[in-house]
């Protein structure tokens, strides 16, 4: 039976809400502070004292002590904006040139097999080759073992692969009797699919990329043996029958963004995982509850026999958790540490940075001596963003992942004044201790608080957020920016919030008002409202227009010279109709207010992961599910082998055509 016929099995992953908490929304806070722009668009706020950049102001420098580079002149973004287009093709500007690079499939190590188009790949092959659904990824220069390497035409491209079409993946979809799934090939093939690509990769003298046959090349995969660390280690709540003491687990699912750290090693991080779960019990526990854990899974992997596939059943089936796996579930939500340059080195998750639906993973700028901070969104409705601070200081050359393994995890609160808090989810901590009292809720330990992060939050009284995604931090001032995508579960509107729901997205920032990014306090505001010209606030506080409306956004990077890009993931109506066209990603200036759109990806795709080389000649991007939705025989992209061929995920290679730095 073709996977047409089973809506239910395979869904799009998205979590239901599950924060059921009655902690202040980040809508009413906005509510309070802006003010009305014609009555449909929100204006823009300020910020410290100043105007945000667009009301002919340019942004402050960062505070006094801030590690953060100093301003670089620059002069208006030097390229004609792409229009808005629904083209199968990847669109640039004048003067630029992109190509399709490493797609799903390309053979990367083992026995190298050829990508087969007919969807006849084994899942040993899969397991060779690049996995799905390309997402957030990194490029290593080859001299970066410890740290920043500047070799840009010699480097390590890492890539996440978010989930899997299964009607692509098969010669005709997956084979489904009586609601299970039947063929464990076509689910091991499915679980190799997942996961991390590691592929060494070399530019020429002709200025093209190509993949080398590197002992380095390497694919983590959702089964792929890992360590964990960190406070939730041995925890009985990370128990099973594969890890009787709870240290070690299988595999990464639903690998979204990324972040890399200051000593040259990579982070994944597990975002939707929940779905790939199913319990029959009725009476869940917390730490599966606010996951929003059902009976069914996306994939019906767990309706297969074997342990290899019990494992996401969670139902409790023995009087103990060491015999069964109701605590496979509690195994993902994690961030995992690949050192990229030691293909033997075994990944391991880092529990000290929360269990959620992680987005991403990004930096505060590091400077040596002082701890590292980092920051995480939980991309699901009406959830949190969060920061992690180390207990140990940063020591270049000697510090590794370790690091973050003990630490305090804290969530935010943004307040209506424009000034926020960040609240320590730490059992020590006097104020969480008081908030759990007043809650009667009890964790007996920070490893339960950690495998429960969600509740935490919920108790420590953070702010509900519309779906945090990307993260990235400014390197002229160290202002620190987050997306959010949008939120259809808000239905109320009221004077100040004029839409019904938020589903356009926006995008917000702070301050952080100490000196080393480890304090408790920040100023916020928002940098840009997504929408349509009726209903949008750009960073240079006018509505957007023609050259750079946009909505859903996602991804997030600032390049060198504090250049913002930000890449967008519409699907559904805002797609197939309206203004916006195919997805796409954009330039921001922040400090003059200027945006740009400067790519435009191909029908049904979503526009994600961005890197480029220390000599920003090239910039690599992620092109994610063109013709999302396609079927063998229903083909709705040709992207990017051409007419008849599947569709296929794939990173594109971006340049200018004289050679020179991109901007």
């Amino acid at each position: 039976m073709s996977t047409n016929d089973n809506p239910v099995l395979f869904g799009n992953g998205d979590e239901l809400p599950s924060n059921h908490s009655s902690n202040p929304h980040i809508n009413e806070l906005i509510s309070r502070r802006q003010v009305l722009a014609g009555g449909a668009a929100l204006g823009a706020l300020a910020f410290l004292g100043s105007a945000l950049p667009g009301t002919a102001e340019a942004a402050e420098p960062a505070a006094k002590g801030l590690a953060a580079g100093p301003f670089k002149r620059r002069t208006k973004l030097p390229f004609s904006p792409v229009a808005i287009t629904r083209a199968d093709a990847i669109t640039v500007p004048a003067g630029y040139q992109a190509r399709a690079f490493i797609p799903w499939g390309t053979p990367i190590t083992g026995g190298y097999p050829a990508y087969l188009d007919d969807g006849s790949n084994s899942a040993q092959d899969q397991a060779e080759q690049l996995g799905m659904h390309h997402d957030g990824m990194h490029f290593f220069p080859i001299d970066a073992q410890r740290g920043h390497g500047r070799k840009s035409d010699h480097g390590l491209l890492v890539l996440n692969h978010e989930y899997v079409d299964v009607p692509l993946l098969h010669p005709n979809g997956a084979t489904v009797v009586a609601g299970k799934r039947s063929n464990a090939e076509e689910v091991r093939k499915e679980i190799n699919a997942h996961g991390v690509s590691v592929v060494e990769i070399r530019r020429g003298l002709d200025g093209q990329w190509s993949v080398l046959p590197s002992a380095r090349n390497r694919r983590v995969t959702g089964a792929t043996p890992m360590q964990i660390s960190g406070p939730a280690r041995g925890h009985a709540l990370l128990h099973t029958r594969y890890s009787p003491a709870g240290i070690a687990t299988r595999g990464t699912l639903n690998n979204c963004a990324n972040g890399f750290t200051p000593w040259g090693t990579y982070l994944t991080c597990e975002e939707n995982w929940a779905g790939y779960f199913a319990t029959r019990d009725s009476d869940l526990p917390r730490e599966l509850s606010r996951y929003g854990l059902r009976s069914s899974s996306r994939y019906g992997w767990e309706t297969l026999p074997g342990d290899e596939f019990e494992r996401f059943d969670a139902t409790r089936k023995s009087p103990a958790a060491r015999d069964d796996y109701r605590n496979e579930p509690n195994h993902f939500g994690w961030i995992v540490e690949i050192d990229p340059f030691a293909p033997e080195s075994v990944p391991i998750k880092r529990t000290a940075l929360g269990r959620f639906a992680h987005e991403g993973l990004v930096f505060a700028p590091v400077k040596a001596g002082r701890p590292v901070v980092c920051y995480s969104g939980d991309d699901s409705q009406n959830e949190y963003i969060y920061k992690y601070v180390s207990r140990d200081h940063y020591r270049p050359g000697r510090s590794n992942g370790s690091l973050l393994d003990e630490g305090t995890l804290y969530v935010a609160r943004f307040n209506a004044s424009g000034q926020g808090e960040w609240l320590a989810l730490d059992v020590h901590d006097k104020a969480f201790q008081r908030a759990c009292s007043a809650a009667g809720v009890s964790f007996a330990d920070q490893g339960e608080v950690l495998i429960n992060t969600r509740l935490a939050a919920d108790i420590a009284g953070a702010t509900k957020m519309d779906r945090p995604e990307w993260g990235a931090v400014n390197p002229d001032n160290g202002e620190v920016y987050f997306t959010l995508t949008n939120n259809s579960s808000r239905s109320v509107p009221d004077a100040a919030n004029p839409r019904p729901a938020n589903a356009f997205g926006h995008i917000v920032r702070w301050r952080e008002l100490s000196k080393n990014y480890g304090g408790r306090r920040f100023a916020w505001s928002l940098f840009m409202l997504a929408g349509p010209e009726t209903d949008s606030v750009g960073p240079n506080g006018q509505p957007l227009n023609a050259d750079n409306r946009l909505a859903s956004p996602d991804g997030l990077w600032f390049d060198e010279e504090g250049r913002l890009w930000i890449q967008t993931d519409m699907s559904g109506s805002q797609l197939a109709s309206g203004p916006f066209g195919n997805n796409q990603m954009l330039v921001a200036d922040p400090r003059s207010g200027e945006l740009k759109r400067f790519l435009v990806g191909p029908q049904g795709a979503e526009v994600t992961g961005i890197t480029a080389t220390p000599d920003f000649r090239t910039l690599f991007v992620n092109i994610q599910h063109p013709g999302e939705g396609s079927t063998p025989s229903n083909l709705l992209s040709a992207w990017p082998d051409g007419p008849g061929k599947r569709p296929r995920s794939a990173t594109v290679i971006i340049t200018r055509e004289d050679g020179k730095r991109l901007l």
